[in-house]
């Protein structure tokens, strides 16, 4: 189990090239999340060429109205500002086989809210893969860094907002879950 933050730096990249730019000036993995839903074979590519342990592939949901002609949990893009219609359990599978190392998974429906993480939306993901889930979006407090883990069958989380406002330190949070039985790297 690991906790990541503060939220890395954003770069825009389309090819595995950029990808291996980024590399070569010592980024530790790359994340793709419009790149892939426009362009799936683009994460066979990356992976085969960097290591699949260098590659995460972010993918974003968000919860629709049954009666709403969208799928209830459905795969967004750019953000969560772009609807793509597609079902969001659909897409870790391919990811997996495709050569991604990882999964970053943010509700777009929590993020930001501090409310805790979208547990559902989370476990629905984590389950449809064998390779490592990253909870994002909706951490407020340290005990929902402990239900994305045990509720949400996340395999790492990560948080932002809870760190950069102070409202509790990386160590309080890592105390916390080592307190509950989460193993945290120190």
């Amino acid at each position: 189990m690991w906790l990541l933050s503060p939220l890395p730096q954003v770069v825009d990249w389309q090819h595995s090239r950029d990808m291996g730019s980024l590399l070569d000036i010592g980024v530790d993995k790359v994340l793709a999340n419009t790149a892939f839903v426009r362009n799936p074979e683009f994460v066979g590519e990356a992976p085969r060429e960097h290591g699949k342990e260098r590659f995460v592939v972010a993918i974003d949901g968000r919860k629709n109205p049954l009666d709403g002609g969208l799928p209830p949990l459905e795969l967004v893009a750019k953000s969560g500002s772009e609807s793509t219609g597609l079902e969001l359990v659909k897409w870790p599978k391919p990811v997996e086989e495709l050569g991604a190392g990882e999964v970053l998974f943010t509700s777009k429906d929590t993020d930001d809210t501090k409310h805790g993480y979208d547990l559902e939306m989370t476990e629905a993901v984590a389950e449809t893969v064998t390779i490592p889930v990253i909870a994002l979006g909706g951490a407020g407090k340290p005990e929902h860094l402990y239900q994305a883990v045990t509720i949400g069958k996340a395999a790492a989380v990560l948080a932002a907002s809870i760190f950069h406002f102070g409202e509790i330190s990386i160590p309080e949070a890592k105390r916390h879950l080592i307190e509950k039985g989460i193993p945290v790297r120190i």
